[in-house]
């Protein structure tokens, strides 16, 4: 996937959450996605970093993935246990885990919300 594409799919995800309060920043000299000052997603080498929390079924549901792995965002051998970097063969569901990520950081059902 190019990086214009990963970008215009970020844009269409900012966009679709920008209802609940999502606003773009910048978190590890990448895009992000924040919700109440807290970064909860970004986009970094054409994966979609989201934070799911370690343990939780849609983590290791992600994890799963083709090509997904913890997310190290300094490439140094040292990931983030509670995020998962999806690959850009899977942006069919990156939609998904970036409202997975918003309800985990608010607190909220996947259920409960629509998404």
């Amino acid at each position: 996937m190019s990086v214009d594409l990963a970008n215009a799919l970020f844009d269409d995800i900012v966009e679709d959450l920008g209802p609940r309060g999502v606003l773009s920043g910048a978190l590890f000299g990448a895009r992000s996605l924040t919700f109440d000052g807290t970064a909860f997603a970004c986009l970094k080498g054409g994966r979609l970093a989201v934070k799911l929390g370690a343990g939780s079924p849609l983590h290791a549901e992600a994890l799963a993935l083709p090509a997904s792995e913890l997310f190290d965002p300094s490439g140094k051998g040292r990931p983030f246990k509670d995020w998962v970097a999806i690959a850009a063969s899977q942006t069919a569901v990156w939609p998904h885990y970036a409202k997975a990520g918003l309800n985990a950081l608010a607190g909220t059902s996947l259920m409960g919300d629509g998404a």
